[in-house]
């Protein structure tokens, strides 16, 4: 590690995705997107569904999806909890249009029922995956 750059760990319930070192992060939190660069004051935040992007000291970047958690950020390390945390990769875009779909139709139902509620979490999970794989490509072009 140098002071140009911090360790990042991103970590699901099943595993350890990512460990290693990054020169900028970014991050969707409850209050809005953060920047993390190396040396950044003390930081704890619940993270919304959303992506996580992360600017590698080689100068590529990792995308990865979340379906929330939280950040923690010392000087020198930032971790990433998150029950589910999906490289932007291997996320199946087909899949996703199908759950997005499905949420849609289930909001033309009654609102404030259980079914209503479920569709909405879906809707807004599978935007957030929809944008990191859009992210992934538009990096790659």
């Amino acid at each position: 590690m140098t002071l140009k750059s911090l360790h990042l760990d991103v970590v699901s319930a099943e595993k350890v995705l990512y460990s290693g070192e990054a020169l900028m992060i970014y991050a969707t939190t409850e209050l809005g997107e953060v920047g993390i660069a190396p040396g950044h004051t003390q930081l704890l935040a619940m993270l919304k569904p959303g992506n996580i992007r992360a600017t590698l000291v080689d100068g590529s970047e990792h995308i990865f999806y979340v379906s929330g958690g939280f950040l923690e950020v010392q000087p020198h390390t930032a971790t990433v909890l998150s029950d589910t945390a999906v490289r932007a990769e291997d996320l199946d875009e087909e899949a996703i249009l199908l759950v997005e779909q499905a949420a849609k139709e289930a909001l033309r139902g009654q609102p404030e029922t259980l079914e209503y509620a479920k569709a909405l979490i879906e809707l807004a999970e599978s935007a957030a995956q929809l944008q990191a794989i859009a992210k992934l490509r538009k990096r790659h072009h």
